[in-house]
Protein backbone atom coordinates (compact mmCIF):
# COMPACT_ATOMS: atom_id res chain seq x y z
CA UNK A 1 0.00 0.00 0.00
CA UNK A 2 1.19 3.37 -1.28
CA UNK A 3 0.07 6.93 -0.15
CA UNK A 4 -2.28 9.10 -3.39
CA UNK A 5 -3.71 12.25 -3.52
CA UNK A 6 -4.35 11.34 0.35
CA UNK A 7 -5.49 8.07 0.12
CA UNK A 8 -3.55 4.79 0.83
CA UNK A 9 -4.11 2.32 -2.78
CA UNK A 10 -2.32 -1.11 -3.69
CA UNK A 11 0.67 -0.58 -5.64
CA UNK A 12 0.25 -4.06 -6.77
CA UNK A 13 -1.26 -7.56 -5.33
CA UNK A 14 0.24 -10.75 -5.13
CA UNK A 15 0.75 -11.42 -8.88
CA UNK A 16 3.42 -9.22 -9.15
CA UNK A 17 3.34 -5.67 -11.73
CA UNK A 18 4.57 -7.38 -15.01
CA UNK A 19 1.60 -10.08 -14.68
CA UNK A 20 -0.73 -7.62 -13.78
CA UNK A 21 -0.02 -5.75 -16.46
CA UNK A 22 0.15 -8.10 -19.32
CA UNK A 23 -3.01 -10.08 -17.65
CA UNK A 24 -4.93 -6.78 -18.27
CA UNK A 25 -3.71 -6.53 -21.69
CA UNK A 26 -4.82 -10.09 -22.65
CA UNK A 27 -7.74 -10.97 -20.54
CA UNK A 28 -9.54 -8.22 -17.41
CA UNK A 29 -7.96 -6.82 -14.55
CA UNK A 30 -10.24 -5.05 -11.91
CA UNK A 31 -9.02 -1.13 -10.66
CA UNK A 32 -10.54 0.43 -7.39
CA UNK A 33 -10.60 3.76 -8.56
CA UNK A 34 -12.95 5.07 -5.73
CA UNK A 35 -10.34 7.98 -5.59
CA UNK A 36 -11.88 9.83 -8.11
CA UNK A 37 -13.64 12.48 -7.47
CA UNK A 38 -17.62 12.36 -8.38
CA UNK A 39 -19.98 15.11 -9.05
CA UNK A 40 -23.43 15.58 -10.65
CA UNK A 41 -24.38 19.07 -11.80
CA UNK A 42 -28.32 19.50 -11.55
CA UNK A 43 -30.34 22.34 -12.82
CA UNK A 44 -31.53 24.47 -16.59
CA UNK A 45 -28.24 26.34 -16.56
CA UNK A 46 -25.82 22.83 -15.85
CA UNK A 47 -24.55 23.20 -19.65
CA UNK A 48 -23.82 26.94 -19.58
CA UNK A 49 -22.30 25.96 -15.99
CA UNK A 50 -19.67 23.40 -17.63
CA UNK A 51 -18.83 25.32 -19.88
CA UNK A 52 -17.73 28.36 -18.67
CA UNK A 53 -15.01 26.30 -16.90
CA UNK A 54 -14.34 24.07 -19.49
CA UNK A 55 -12.83 24.05 -23.05
CA UNK A 56 -15.14 20.58 -24.53
CA UNK A 57 -18.71 21.23 -26.05
CA UNK A 58 -21.05 19.96 -23.81
CA UNK A 59 -23.99 20.97 -25.26
CA UNK A 60 -23.00 18.75 -28.62
CA UNK A 61 -23.19 15.59 -25.93
CA UNK A 62 -26.07 13.43 -26.79
CA UNK A 63 -27.60 11.56 -23.53
CA UNK A 64 -25.98 9.45 -21.95
CA UNK A 65 -22.32 10.80 -24.43
CA UNK A 66 -19.43 11.68 -22.41
CA UNK A 67 -15.75 13.64 -23.27
CA UNK A 68 -12.57 14.33 -22.08
CA UNK A 69 -12.38 17.86 -21.64
CA UNK A 70 -9.67 20.31 -19.71
CA UNK A 71 -10.07 22.64 -17.07
CA UNK A 72 -8.44 25.47 -17.47
CA UNK A 73 -6.76 29.05 -16.02
CA UNK A 74 -6.96 32.22 -17.36
CA UNK A 75 -3.24 31.85 -18.25
CA UNK A 76 -4.17 28.47 -20.51
CA UNK A 77 -3.22 26.11 -18.06
CA UNK A 78 -4.69 22.68 -17.71
CA UNK A 79 -6.24 22.81 -13.38
CA UNK A 80 -7.28 19.43 -14.24
CA UNK A 81 -8.41 16.81 -16.75
CA UNK A 82 -11.74 15.77 -16.33
CA UNK A 83 -14.66 13.36 -17.86
CA UNK A 84 -17.99 14.87 -18.20
CA UNK A 85 -21.28 12.90 -19.41
CA UNK A 86 -24.54 14.43 -20.43
CA UNK A 87 -26.58 11.95 -18.73
CA UNK A 88 -29.81 10.28 -19.82
CA UNK A 89 -31.37 11.14 -16.56
CA UNK A 90 -31.45 15.11 -15.27
CA UNK A 91 -27.72 15.86 -14.76
CA UNK A 92 -23.94 16.41 -16.03
CA UNK A 93 -21.84 13.31 -14.23
CA UNK A 94 -18.11 15.03 -13.98
CA UNK A 95 -15.20 12.67 -12.88
CA UNK A 96 -12.20 14.66 -11.63
CA UNK A 97 -8.62 13.46 -10.83
CA UNK A 98 -8.20 12.62 -7.03
CA UNK A 99 -4.84 15.07 -6.60
CA UNK A 100 -7.04 17.98 -8.11
CA UNK A 101 -10.54 17.03 -5.96
CA UNK A 102 -10.17 19.92 -3.70
CA UNK A 103 -9.22 22.93 -6.18
CA UNK A 104 -11.57 21.50 -8.77
CA UNK A 105 -14.50 21.90 -6.19
CA UNK A 106 -13.76 24.76 -4.43
CA UNK A 107 -13.73 26.20 -8.56
CA UNK A 108 -17.20 24.80 -9.46
CA UNK A 109 -18.19 25.50 -5.64
CA UNK A 110 -17.56 28.80 -6.74
CA UNK A 111 -19.00 29.47 -10.27
CA UNK A 112 -22.07 27.95 -8.81
CA UNK A 113 -22.57 30.60 -5.84
CA UNK A 114 -21.54 33.10 -8.70
CA UNK A 115 -24.42 31.52 -11.25
CA UNK A 116 -27.25 31.38 -8.60
CA UNK A 117 -26.37 34.94 -7.44
CA UNK A 118 -27.14 36.02 -11.09
CA UNK A 119 -30.78 33.65 -11.05
CA UNK A 120 -29.14 31.34 -12.66
CA UNK A 121 -31.17 27.49 -12.06
CA UNK A 122 -27.57 25.56 -11.07
CA UNK A 123 -26.86 23.00 -8.24
CA UNK A 124 -23.83 20.65 -8.04
CA UNK A 125 -23.87 17.24 -5.99
CA UNK A 126 -20.88 15.21 -4.72
CA UNK A 127 -21.38 11.66 -4.95
CA UNK A 128 -20.53 8.97 -2.69
CA UNK A 129 -20.28 6.29 -5.24
CA UNK A 130 -17.56 4.14 -5.17
CA UNK A 131 -15.74 3.48 -8.39
CA UNK A 132 -14.56 0.10 -9.76
CA UNK A 133 -12.85 -0.21 -13.57
CA UNK A 134 -13.18 -3.68 -15.30
CA UNK A 135 -10.55 -3.59 -18.05
CA UNK A 136 -9.21 -5.73 -21.02
CA UNK A 137 -10.21 -7.48 -24.08
CA UNK A 138 -12.50 -10.34 -22.02
CA UNK A 139 -14.61 -7.45 -20.27
CA UNK A 140 -17.39 -7.51 -22.07
CA UNK A 141 -18.10 -11.28 -21.75
CA UNK A 142 -17.38 -10.87 -17.83
CA UNK A 143 -19.45 -8.22 -17.35
CA UNK A 144 -22.22 -8.96 -19.94
CA UNK A 145 -23.09 -12.45 -17.40
CA UNK A 146 -24.24 -9.58 -14.80
CA UNK A 147 -26.10 -7.39 -17.18
CA UNK A 148 -29.38 -7.38 -18.88
CA UNK A 149 -28.58 -4.61 -21.37
CA UNK A 150 -26.65 -5.56 -24.23
CA UNK A 151 -22.89 -4.14 -23.98
CA UNK A 152 -22.60 -4.78 -28.02
CA UNK A 153 -24.92 -1.56 -27.77
CA UNK A 154 -22.61 0.96 -25.42
CA UNK A 155 -20.03 2.80 -27.27
CA UNK A 156 -16.72 4.32 -25.66
CA UNK A 157 -17.28 7.02 -23.93
CA UNK A 158 -21.05 6.31 -23.78
CA UNK A 159 -22.81 5.39 -20.21
CA UNK A 160 -25.73 3.92 -18.74
CA UNK A 161 -27.41 3.33 -15.64
CA UNK A 162 -28.43 -0.31 -15.05
CA UNK A 163 -28.27 -3.45 -12.39
CA UNK A 164 -24.75 -4.93 -12.63
CA UNK A 165 -24.70 -8.77 -10.85
CA UNK A 166 -27.85 -7.92 -8.69
CA UNK A 167 -26.78 -4.27 -7.29
CA UNK A 168 -29.31 -1.35 -8.25
CA UNK A 169 -28.61 2.19 -9.42
CA UNK A 170 -24.65 1.83 -11.12
CA UNK A 171 -23.82 3.85 -13.90
CA UNK A 172 -21.73 1.61 -16.29
CA UNK A 173 -19.32 3.98 -18.89
CA UNK A 174 -17.17 2.41 -21.70
CA UNK A 175 -13.93 4.32 -20.55
CA UNK A 176 -10.76 3.69 -18.91
CA UNK A 177 -6.94 4.59 -18.19
CA UNK A 178 -5.51 1.58 -19.86
CA UNK A 179 -6.00 1.56 -24.14
CA UNK A 180 -8.12 -1.45 -23.64
CA UNK A 181 -11.99 -2.30 -23.92
CA UNK A 182 -12.85 -1.53 -20.36
CA UNK A 183 -15.76 0.36 -18.17
CA UNK A 184 -15.60 2.45 -15.03
CA UNK A 185 -18.89 1.12 -13.17
CA UNK A 186 -20.24 3.97 -10.41
CA UNK A 187 -21.54 1.92 -7.38
CA UNK A 188 -23.45 2.43 -4.34
CA UNK A 189 -20.62 2.98 -1.36
CA UNK A 190 -22.70 0.32 0.62
CA UNK A 191 -22.57 -2.33 -2.35
CA UNK A 192 -19.23 -1.69 -3.75
CA UNK A 193 -17.73 -4.72 -1.80
CA UNK A 194 -20.43 -6.91 -3.10
CA UNK A 195 -19.88 -5.86 -6.06
CA UNK A 196 -16.20 -6.34 -6.68
CA UNK A 197 -16.21 -9.64 -4.71
CA UNK A 198 -18.84 -10.76 -7.63
CA UNK A 199 -16.38 -9.47 -10.33
CA UNK A 200 -12.81 -10.69 -8.68
CA UNK A 201 -15.05 -14.25 -8.68
CA UNK A 202 -14.83 -15.06 -11.87
CA UNK A 203 -10.98 -16.51 -12.60
CA UNK A 204 -10.75 -14.33 -15.42
CA UNK A 205 -10.50 -11.18 -13.40
CA UNK A 206 -7.43 -10.09 -11.24
CA UNK A 207 -6.98 -7.27 -9.05
CA UNK A 208 -4.61 -4.59 -10.44
CA UNK A 209 -2.98 -1.47 -8.49
CA UNK A 210 -1.14 1.58 -9.52
CA UNK A 211 1.90 0.06 -10.78
CA UNK A 212 0.21 -1.33 -13.62
CA UNK A 213 -2.23 1.29 -13.80
CA UNK A 214 0.54 3.57 -14.13
CA UNK A 215 2.27 1.31 -17.37
CA UNK A 216 -0.53 0.46 -18.76
CA UNK A 217 -1.70 4.32 -19.13
CA UNK A 218 1.51 5.35 -20.47
CA UNK A 219 1.47 2.05 -23.18
CA UNK A 220 -1.71 4.21 -24.51
CA UNK A 221 -0.11 7.18 -24.50
CA UNK A 222 -2.33 8.51 -21.64
CA UNK A 223 -1.89 11.51 -19.28
CA UNK A 224 -0.80 11.39 -15.52
CA UNK A 225 -2.31 14.68 -14.29
CA UNK A 226 0.61 16.43 -12.11
CA UNK A 227 3.06 14.56 -14.21
CA UNK A 228 2.44 15.00 -17.84
CA UNK A 229 0.04 18.00 -17.72
CA UNK A 230 -0.83 20.62 -15.00
CA UNK A 231 -1.62 24.49 -14.54
CA UNK A 232 1.90 25.72 -16.31
CA UNK A 233 0.96 23.23 -19.41
CA UNK A 234 -1.77 24.20 -22.20
CA UNK A 235 -3.80 22.15 -24.16
CA UNK A 236 -1.56 22.99 -27.39
CA UNK A 237 1.67 22.24 -25.30
CA UNK A 238 0.35 18.80 -24.54
CA UNK A 239 -1.01 17.85 -27.69
CA UNK A 240 -4.79 18.18 -26.23
CA UNK A 241 -6.19 20.41 -28.95
CA UNK A 242 -8.64 17.80 -29.92
CA UNK A 243 -10.35 18.78 -26.58
CA UNK A 244 -11.30 22.05 -28.12
CA UNK A 245 -14.69 21.84 -29.41
CA UNK A 246 -15.05 23.81 -32.82
CA UNK A 247 -17.95 25.74 -31.66
CA UNK A 248 -16.02 26.82 -28.68
CA UNK A 249 -12.59 27.39 -30.56
CA UNK A 250 -14.97 29.98 -32.38
CA UNK A 251 -16.63 31.82 -29.37
CA UNK A 252 -13.36 31.67 -27.35
CA UNK A 253 -15.39 31.85 -24.46
CA UNK A 254 -13.82 29.30 -22.22
CA UNK A 255 -10.80 30.42 -19.56
CA UNK A 256 -7.42 31.52 -21.22
CA UNK A 257 -8.66 30.87 -24.87
CA UNK A 258 -6.90 34.12 -26.28
CA UNK A 259 -3.56 32.58 -25.20
CA UNK A 260 -4.71 29.09 -26.02
CA UNK A 261 -5.83 29.91 -29.37
CA UNK A 262 -2.77 32.10 -30.04
CA UNK A 263 -0.40 29.44 -29.47
CA UNK A 264 -3.19 27.34 -32.16
CA UNK A 265 -2.42 29.89 -34.84
CA UNK A 266 2.09 30.57 -33.75
CA UNK A 267 2.79 26.66 -32.55
CA UNK A 268 4.09 26.67 -28.89
CA UNK A 269 7.14 26.61 -28.67
CA UNK A 270 7.66 23.55 -26.50
CA UNK A 271 5.54 19.67 -27.22
CA UNK A 272 4.63 16.77 -25.47
CA UNK A 273 6.45 13.79 -27.17
CA UNK A 274 6.86 10.19 -26.81
CA UNK A 275 9.99 8.78 -26.48
CA UNK A 276 11.44 5.31 -26.69
CA UNK A 277 14.85 3.75 -25.96
CA UNK A 278 16.32 0.66 -25.75
CA UNK A 279 18.32 0.67 -22.38
CA UNK A 280 18.42 2.68 -19.31
CA UNK A 281 15.50 4.27 -17.47
CA UNK A 282 14.02 7.10 -19.11
CA UNK A 283 13.65 10.53 -16.31
CA UNK A 284 15.37 13.56 -17.64
CA UNK A 285 15.41 14.51 -21.33
CA UNK A 286 18.04 16.50 -23.35
CA UNK A 287 18.29 17.21 -27.19
CA UNK A 288 20.78 15.80 -29.37
CA UNK A 289 24.56 16.76 -28.16
CA UNK A 290 26.79 15.11 -30.42
CA UNK A 291 28.11 16.60 -32.94
CA UNK A 292 27.07 19.23 -34.38
CA UNK A 293 25.84 20.33 -31.32
CA UNK A 294 22.58 22.24 -31.17
CA UNK A 295 22.75 24.78 -28.58
CA UNK A 296 18.94 24.91 -26.98
CA UNK A 297 17.58 24.53 -23.33
CA UNK A 298 17.04 20.89 -22.16
CA UNK A 299 13.68 18.99 -22.48
CA UNK A 300 12.09 17.45 -19.51
CA UNK A 301 11.08 13.73 -19.28
CA UNK A 302 7.48 13.99 -17.49
CA UNK A 303 6.76 10.24 -17.30
CA UNK A 304 9.03 6.72 -18.16
CA UNK A 305 8.82 3.22 -17.40
CA UNK A 306 10.39 -0.15 -19.20
CA UNK A 307 7.33 -1.10 -21.31
CA UNK A 308 6.06 -4.59 -20.02
CA UNK A 309 4.45 -4.97 -23.68
CA UNK A 310 7.25 -3.61 -25.98
CA UNK A 311 10.59 -4.95 -23.67
CA UNK A 312 11.98 -1.80 -24.20
CA UNK A 313 11.82 1.91 -22.20
CA UNK A 314 8.96 4.20 -23.12
CA UNK A 315 8.49 7.77 -21.60
CA UNK A 316 6.65 11.06 -22.47
CA UNK A 317 7.88 14.66 -21.88
CA UNK A 318 8.54 17.77 -23.59
CA UNK A 319 10.94 19.14 -26.33
CA UNK A 320 11.35 22.19 -28.17
CA UNK A 321 8.87 21.78 -30.96
CA UNK A 322 11.59 22.02 -33.56
CA UNK A 323 12.76 18.45 -31.94
CA UNK A 324 9.10 16.73 -31.59
CA UNK A 325 8.95 15.16 -34.86
CA UNK A 326 8.84 11.38 -34.87
CA UNK A 327 11.73 9.59 -35.47
CA UNK A 328 14.12 12.47 -33.80
CA UNK A 329 17.59 11.48 -31.98
CA UNK A 330 17.88 12.38 -28.89
CA UNK A 331 19.97 11.73 -25.57
CA UNK A 332 18.41 10.87 -22.68
CA UNK A 333 19.97 11.25 -19.11
CA UNK A 334 19.47 8.52 -16.27
CA UNK A 335 21.66 9.21 -13.53
CA UNK A 336 24.30 11.30 -14.75
CA UNK A 337 24.47 9.03 -18.09
CA UNK A 338 23.44 9.57 -21.32
CA UNK A 339 21.64 7.06 -23.52
CA UNK A 340 20.00 7.37 -27.01
CA UNK A 341 16.24 8.13 -27.61
CA UNK A 342 13.72 8.59 -30.56
CA UNK A 343 11.09 10.63 -30.33
CA UNK A 344 7.87 8.11 -31.10
CA UNK A 345 4.35 8.34 -32.48
CA UNK A 346 1.84 7.89 -29.26
CA UNK A 347 0.68 5.42 -27.95
CA UNK A 348 3.62 3.27 -28.10
CA UNK A 349 0.71 0.31 -27.70
CA UNK A 350 -2.10 0.22 -30.38
CA UNK A 351 -6.08 1.54 -28.29
CA UNK A 352 -8.69 -1.14 -28.31
CA UNK A 353 -11.71 1.13 -27.88
CA UNK A 354 -14.86 -0.09 -28.83
CA UNK A 355 -17.30 1.39 -30.91
CA UNK A 356 -20.56 -0.04 -31.62
CA UNK A 357 -21.51 -1.48 -35.27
Amino acid sequence: MVPFAGWSLPLHYGQGHLQSHLHTRSRCSLFDVSHMLQTRVYGRDRIRFMESLVVGDIAELKPGQGTLTLLTNERGGIVDDLIVTNTSEDHLYVVSNAGCADKDLAIMRGREAELQAAGGDIHLEVSDNALLALQGPSMAQVLQAGLSDDLAKLSFMNSITTTVFGVPGCRVTRCGYTGEDGVEISVPAGRAVELAEQLLGVPEVWPAGLAARDSLRLEAGLCLYGNDIDETTTPAEAGLLWTLGKRRRAAMDFPGAAIIMAQVKEKPKRKRVGLTSGNGGVWGCWPPCSPPCIPMSPGTVTSGCPSPSLGKNIAMGYVETTHSRAGTALDVEVRKKRHPALVTKMPFVPTQYYVAK
